[in-house]
């Protein structure tokens, strides 16, 4: 499959090295031309890697993956084109996290909206699918790095995207059994709300492979 990555920082690269190595092409798309970062990956991860702009990450792919920061997410899909996009699937991956000069932790937008919704509102031409949010970038390609059964979750408008992308998961390792359908794009604020709880896991653990799991009675 063409695969499409906005945003060059360290899930873009993680991400996008994964998809090559399961024999995707993929172009990792930044906000000029000849991005430093975007260059170094695609010299590394050899003929099914491009680096590109914004414009031309969408333009390729057949999926597009947001992999921006959520304060620079809208703008980074009106700089890859409304056009670019249409039709296609947005798996968003990113959390509205801003930090204060202290460290302090909030999120924005948050409570009453998320990125998620932000970025349906903004492409109402695309499927935009909200995952993978919940987890460190090494654990989203490597599930295995926490041990047992552990969930993604996932949400979005259009059933036929979110099969999808499970079944892209699939390839990184989700079982589709493990990738929990939380309905429309709406469920992405509780998904972006999980994050300052993640933070507090990463401190009290030190380390950021773990995950949530999940379990009924029936």
């Amino acid at each position: 499959m063409r695969i499409g990555i906005l945003g060059t920082g360290t899930v873009g690269q993680t991400l996008g090295s994964k998809l090559v190595a399961l024999g995707h092409e993929v172009v990792l798309g930044s906000r000029s031309k000849g991005n430093a970062a975007a260059g170094d990956w695609a010299d590394r991860n050899g003929p099914r890697a491009q680096a590109g702009t914004f414009a031309e990450a969408a333009a390729h792919g057949e999926l597009v993956v947001n992999a921006t920061g959520g304060t620079v997410a809208l703008s980074a899909v009106e700089l890859a084109g409304p056009e670019n996009l249409a039709g296609k699937v947005l798996l968003d991956v990113c959390n509205p996290l801003v930090f204060s000069p202290t460290g302090e932790l909030t999120l924005d937008p948050v409570n009453d909206d998320s990125i998620g919704e932000q970025l349906q509102r903004a492409l109402p031409q695309t499927r935009v699918v909200k995952a993978l949010n919940t987890v460190n970038v090494a654990v989203m390609v490597d599930p295995d790095r926490v041990p047992g059964e552990h969930q993604l979750f996932m949400a979005g408008e259009d059933t036929e995207a979110k099969a999808q992308v499970t079944a892209l998961l699939g390839e990184f390792g989700w079982p589709a059994g493990r990738v929990l359908d939380l309905g429309g794009i709406d469920a992405a604020r509780g998904l972006e709300m999980m994050m300052p709880f993640w933070m507090r896991l990463m401190r009290h653990y030190g380390h950021a492979d773990f995950n949530y799991s999940i379990r009924t009675a029936n």
